[in-house]
């Protein structure tokens, strides 16, 4: 089974590390997730993430407090519009597009409602 979640964890990282640099592409749930994957799986590999100097630090703010931090919010809320205009653009049914913005609208909440790191 560690082998299980040392796989998904890895597959998790991957995805968290493409996801910094795209903008559709969310990198710190991901994060989280290779975390979790990797708790279960391997000492080394858990540690290694969460003091890694650029993926660490989100990780901590969330375990520490739930929080997240203004750049990411800002960059969640343009992924959110971006995603949504692309959605506009495509013409899609307005069942979609209304069952899509109740969903993208309480994430921007949930996002938004979260406290922000202390350092």
């Amino acid at each position: 089974m560690r082998l299980v979640w040392a796989g998904l964890g890895l597959i998790a990282l991957v995805l968290g590390i493409i996801g910094i640099p795209a903008p559709f592409l969310p990198s710190v749930p991901f994060l989280l997730l290779a975390a979790f994957c990797f708790a279960r799986s391997s000492d080394r590999l858990h540690r290694w993430l969460i003091t890694h100097p650029i993926l660490g630090p989100p990780i901590s703010d969330w375990q520490r407090s739930g929080a997240i931090g203004r750049k990411a919010k800002v960059l969640a809320t343009v992924s959110i519009l971006a995603g949504f205009s692309v959605s506009l653009a495509l013409g899609l049914g307005w069942q979609i597009l209304l069952a899509q913005a109740i969903v993208l609208l309480v994430v921007a909440v949930f996002i938004w409602s979260r406290p922000e790191p202390l350092c």
